[in-house]
């Protein structure tokens, strides 16, 4: 394989630039020409494309966003979209492609390799709600950005006597406000995989100021099926007990990735340009333990992911 195309879609995350980096200077070093792909599949459709060198990657590897930014394209969803990408892919001579991405844009890097394209998938997304690999890229810059914010907001919810109900992002999979919430001492944790026990949170509340608990922190993931505002009503309704609302909002994607974020971006991009060379068909990159594994796209996009009983019951246990 000659040329190759990079790009990053979806919902941006922390580490998505240490995979650009390794991606564009490991296929150099293979002896690939690189192509950069900006704005996603929307980018794709339009031409927006670049060829990078080794320079086009200095000095990002701290950075979080992405350098070829990103977009959600409506367009690539039907069939006259994905022709045209396919038609622009062809007309730069590119033959594989190097996919930064959640859920959303694997299934489109999928699309594309069941017309004849080679794609390489790497797990770039917050949400840690891929299957196939233990971690995504940006999950552990997020539940570290979470951490930081509950320690501050500990602060003043303690001086107040309040209690603090904070909104994490995490739709479908709950490990964000699962991570953050045993690292930081939250009081309750609650995410989509489990509901809700309203009384149980109350009983806890009414137990803690009993015995002269200043606070509570109560991690909510955005994904609960109860709002935000209707759970802090009903407590303080319940309890007596104010309760305040913090959401976090986009603050969770953005920042400097940890060291452990770029790491994975690098393995898991060097590896994509390293199947892609040896000529592999479309696979699916992530982490198993400390190995870097793949799986054929298809299947991995099938994988489904859990939440860690185990961290859940000790989160309980620590909290009594």
């Amino acid at each position: 394989m000659k040329k190759i195309g990079v790009l990053t879609s979806g919902g941006d995350s922390p580490g998505m630039n240490a995979a650009i980096r390794a991606a564009v200077r490991g296929a150099i070093y293979l002896g690939m020409d690189v192509y950069g792909i900006e704005k996603g599949y929307e980018g794709l459709i339009d031409g927006d494309i670049k060829q990078m060198n080794i320079s086009s990657v200095s000095d990002i590897l701290h950075k979080g966003g992405t350098i070829l930014r990103t977009a959600r394209s409506e367009r690539f969803m039907t069939s006259e979209g994905q022709k045209r990408a396919i038609q622009m892919l062809d007309s730069f001579g590119i033959d594989g492609l190097v996919i930064i991405g959640g859920d959303g844009s694997l299934k489109g890097g999928l699309d594309l390799s069941k017309q004849g394209i080679t794609v390489m998938g790497l797990p770039g997304t917050i949400d840690n709600d891929l299957g196939y690999t233990d971690y995504t890229i940006g999950f552990d810059t997020s539940v570290n950005t979470v951490l930081s914010a509950i320690s501050n907001i500990r602060d003043t919810s303690s001086s107040h006597e309040r209690t603090t109900v904070i909104e994490v992002m995490g739709r479908h999979c709950g490990d964000i406000a699962l991570y953050a919430g045993l690292t930081g001492g939250a009081e309750t944790i609650l995410i989509p995989e489990v509901g809700v026990d309203i009384n149980a949170i109350c009983r806890k509340m009414v137990q803690g100021r009993n015995r002269g608990k200043l606070h509570n922190i109560i991690i909510k993931a955005e994904g609960i099926d109860l709002s935000t505002q209707d759970l802090a009503d009903t407590l303080t309704e319940r309890t007596g007990m104010e309760t305040k609302i913090v959401v976090l909002g986009y603050i969770q994607r953005g920042g400097s990735p940890t060291a452990r974020d770029r790491m994975l971006a690098s393995r898991t991009a060097y590896k994509a340009v390293e199947l892609l060379q040896e000529g592999s068909e479309s696979r699916a990159i992530g982490i198993n333990g400390s190995e870097i594994v793949h799986y054929e796209l298809e299947d991995a996009l099938k994988m489904k992911r859990d939440y860690d009983k185990q961290v859940m019951e000790l989160a309980d246990i620590l909290s009594i």
